[in-house]
């Protein structure tokens, strides 16, 4: 999944900084499904920067979405293959993004475009328990930490940012920091 992440926003610019934890600070689960890392700052969101290569998912597989959590670039395309033996019906009345894929089957995919930044909640219609998030940010600066609790975000253009660690349903913690060209900074949140 981390891997994925990086892979699909890689062309970020700004000078080789980068933002490090280590999993001597991992959480319990599966943080890889259910929590993010993003940095908040107003000039991030000033691009333009490249689409991924390949669509985002986020799967209906066992009757809960899989990632819980999932982070994209604004105008980012989003998936929503139903794996499951039976139908869905996926929606979002999210001020962020408002849709309703409607009921469809196994093997069938629908897909929305996140034209604008914010959080935007996803259920399904036909089965309660199931929610997902999906953050939409103005900037490709943002992974997910492996399931011990690593995590890197790479190539960051030097300047003042709060780093966000989102996990479930909300924020869980921010961490101001000064990132400078050519350095890797070391962050930890269980501190």
């Amino acid at each position: 999944m981390r891997d994925q992440m990086f892979g699909m926003y890689s062309m970020h610019g700004g000078a080789e900084a980068s933002i490090l934890m280590h999993p001597s600070a991992a959480a319990q689960g599966k943080l890889s499904e259910r929590a993010i890392v993003y940095l908040e700052s107003d000039e991030l969101g000033r691009g333009p920067y490249q689409f991924p290569a390949q669509s985002p998912s986020l799967d209906q597989k066992n009757l809960q979405f899989h990632p819980e959590v999932l982070a994209v670039l604004v105008g980012t395309k989003v998936e929503f293959p139903n794996r499951d033996n039976l139908f869905h019906n996926v929606f979002s009345y999210s001020q962020a993004k408002e849709f309703d894929l409607g009921r469809y089957p196994k093997d069938d995919s629908r897909s929305v475009i996140f034209d604008r930044p914010g959080v935007v909640r996803v259920y399904c219609d036909i089965h309660s328990h199931m929610s997902a998030t999906v953050i939409v940010l103005k900037h490709p600066y943002f992974t997910s930490p492996d399931d011990a609790g690593a995590y890197t975000l790479p190539r960051i253009p030097p300047g003042r940012y709060r780093v966000v660690f989102w996990c479930d349903r909300d924020v869980v913690e921010r961490k101001t920091v000064d990132v400078r060209g050519g350095e890797n900074l070391e962050l930890d949140f269980t501190n």
